[in-house]
């Protein structure tokens, strides 16, 4: 059931190998192992994708590739789970991870308001940034070992509930 879920939301890997963007990678794109669908490729990209996720950089999918490609996850998956932080969901889970941080670091959440502007950013840095790195940090190898695992064990789960019903059968077949 998760491979066939997952390979209905997933894009062809010809059309992802020739995406511009990706050629930086080059030839080891070619590698079959980085676009097959079995449980140890899809939890990693998983895993790898919900980690760089929680890093506030402009750049997340290109990080989520990289990473795919030494540890033989399935880039496409780990470069679409990327996007869970999507423009819509960014300022929620940011603020989360920015809460996070004021907790672990014991410091009271400051008031601030968004600008969009560098100088807002460069200021930001020393009064928010601290416990927003933090956060994102905390929340980034979190949200990769949870996801990690819980595909992992939701994999496995439906494997064995497949062989469960296919022992049934078998039995019910051989009973009549």
């Amino acid at each position: 059931m998760p491979k066939k879920f997952i390979k209905r939301f997933l894009p062809d890997h010809q059309t992802i190998k020739k995406q511009r963007a990706l050629r930086i990678f080059g030839s080891v794109l070619h590698e079959p192992n980085l676009w097959h669908l079995n449980r140890r490729s899809a939890s990693g990209a998983f895993g790898i994708g919900l980690f760089f996720a929680f890093w506030p950089v402009p750049f997340q999918m290109w990080l989520s590739a990289g990473m795919a490609i030494p540890f033989r996850a399935n880039l496409p998956l780990s470069v679409a789970t990327v996007w869970i932080t999507n423009p819509f969901t960014m300022p929620p889970i940011f603020y989360a991870a920015y809460k996070v941080g004021t907790t672990v670091l014991g410091t009271s959440p400051q008031h601030f308001e968004f600008q969009f502007s560098w100088q807002w950013v460069i200021e930001s840095l020393t009064t928010i940034g601290p416990a927003f790195l933090v956060g994102c940090g905390i929340c980034s190898v979190l949200a990769g070992l949870l996801g990690y695992f819980g595909l992992n064990w939701m994999w496995r789960f439906q494997v064995r509930r497949a062989w469960d019903r296919r022992r049934e059968r078998r039995k019910q077949k051989g009973a009549q």
